[in-house]
């Protein structure tokens, strides 16, 4: 009986049983380690110097001098940032994978580079050898954020164009009369969705939440913003960093819904035809 138990598969279901516990344990200790310090952020944000529950943090962030101006200096970086950094790094991989293979590995250790030097370092340099004109431009920050994604946009492209056969689909719009800019437009590209919008929402992601090169490049950003303001009102900066770490979740979590509705829609297409 014993032996054709186990040969009729019912003796690991122990382990099966441990493997949950274990996996219950590791996921509970992870949110527990995001959403504590979550908790206690919104908990102090939503409280007075008295220790009452309040609303006055939320209600006066937008009078608050400055915040308006380093709100809407953080979003038109993040869309510059995330704007030239597909431009360049959409083709660029796209281009590597086609003609220039043995570069791969070159262009790996290239994108690596801005993990091993410190944003410090960089922002230095760049300010000390940047054109006068250039300096003075909080645009700037936007092609030294375009380096700093550079790591984690190659590598998100680069896994979506290995998932895909991209010689064979380039081979094929050719062959049906398509140039160029239309193979890219209407063949890759739909085929990068995923790859695009990892690479996206990393971008978005970092921009909104850099400091360091903001701060030395002295441009008040939201971040910079939320550490100056920190010394006037503790309850009304926690509450601008929680909107801004919940309202980034949310943008994330919009961008990765409309991907997988999209992705159903191609499917329900492709099993109709």
């Amino acid at each position: 009986m014993v032996a054709l138990t186990s040969a009729a598969g019912v003796a690991p279901a122990p382990r099966r049983h441990r493997v949950r516990v274990w996996r219950g344990l590791v996921l509970g200790i992870a949110a527990a380690y995001f959403l504590i310090p979550l908790y206690a952020g919104l908990r102090f944000s939503f409280q007075d110097d008295a220790g009452h529950w309040s609303l006055y943090a939320l209600r006066a962030i937008p009078s608050q001098i400055g915040f308006t101006g380093a709100f809407w200096l953080s979003i038109k970086l993040a869309f510059t940032t995330l704007v030239g950094t597909l431009v360049l790094m959409v083709p660029t991989t796209i281009y590597v994978h086609l003609h220039l293979p043995r570069v791969r590995r070159l262009l790996e250790f290239v994108t690596v580079l801005p993990i091993v030097i410190p944003p410090i370092v960089l922002i230095l340099g760049v300010l000390r050898a940047a054109p006068i004109w250039l300096k003075a431009s909080p645009y700037l920050l936007s092609l030294m954020y375009v380096i700093l994604t550079m790591p984690f946009v190659y590598r998100s492209l680069d896994a979506g164009i290995s998932a895909i056969d991209l010689k064979t689909l380039v081979e094929a719009s050719r062959s049906l009369g398509a140039n160029g800019p239309q193979t890219l437009w209407r063949v890759i590209l739909p085929n990068l969705r995923a790859g695009i919008l990892s690479a996206s929402v990393l971008t978005l992601a970092l921009v909104l939440g850099e400091f360091t090169m903001a701060s030395l490049d002295l441009w008040t950003t939201l971040p910079v913003w939320i550490y100056q303001f920190q010394q006037t009102d503790g309850h009304i900066a926690t509450m601008v960093s929680m909107l801004s770490l919940i309202g980034t979740w949310v943008l994330i979590t919009v961008m990765v819904s409309l991907d997988r509705s999209e992705s159903r829609r191609s499917r329900r297409k492709a099993e109709v035809a």
